[in-house]
């Protein structure tokens, strides 16, 4: 059975007395462990197709099976259930409370799952840890670079323990040395940790590193490939 899968997907937003049709009927699968790059130009539907495989958005046809659930009407607070404990999310804009240190931004995901206060903070330190930020945990956000910044959200978005990552441009705001430090962190939980990984970007390169390139073009799936390694 496959982790995800997409049935004839359609998402569409009103605007000025008709629809505007964004997705036009997706078909996917994906498989526990994978390594997915989402690639297309701006206004593909690139993004949309992310919000609704991250259950931040509902689609408006068809049918999406998250681990053999259906999840396409869900209430906003299922869908919040279902994001606490099976995804984790990596954004370009790191998304970090400013004024709240390394290892806390790491707990704040334990604290809606009710996680208890000791277990929560093990927790985090192991996953900084990972992702190699050991002597940094106490740091406030404006006390790292842009590419610890990013290793604390990745250390936030493992941290549960989520069996799938989404990463939405997540090197987008690096430089060329630590995108490259980034996209290796995120091919060992591919490969070490089995962590699913879906990436979106629209940069060939960091696409690379996935296993399998899907490119949408005009909210269509125009090419679906999975990389010789």
């Amino acid at each position: 059975m496959a982790l995800i899968e997409l049935k004839n997907i359609k998402k569409s937003y009103p605007l000025d007395g008709f629809d505007l049709e964004i997705l036009k009927g997706i078909d996917l699968q994906i498989d526990q462990g994978e390594f997915v790059a989402i690639m297309g130009p701006s206004g593909s539907g690139k993004s949309t197709l992310m919000n609704i495989l991250g259950c931040l958005d509902n689609p408006t046809g068809g049918s999406y099976l998250l681990d053999g659930r259906p999840v396409q009407n869900l209430t906003p607070d299922e869908l919040a259930e279902i994001r606490n404990a099976k995804i984790g999310f990596v954004f370009q804009g790191f998304n970090l409370l400013s004024r709240t240190s390394a290892l806390e931004n790491v707990e704040l995901p334990m604290v809606y799952a009710n996680v208890p206060a000791h277990q929560r903070k093990e927790r985090a330190v192991k996953a900084l840890e990972a992702v190699g930020l050991k002597d940094r945990m106490s740091h406030m956000p404006n006390q790292l670079s842009g590419g610890q910044q990013q290793r604390v959200a990745i250390a936030r978005a493992i941290v549960n323990e989520a069996p799938i990552i989404f990463a939405d441009e997540p090197t987008g705001n690096l430089d060329t040395k630590m995108s490259v430090e980034i996209m290796h962190l995120f091919s060992d939980l591919n490969e070490k940790m089995g962590r699913t990984i879906i990436l979106v970007t629209h940069e060939e390169d960091i696409a690379r590193y996935a296993k399998r390139i899907i490119k949408i073009v005009d909210g269509e799936i125009h090419s679906d490939e999975r990389q010789k390694k």
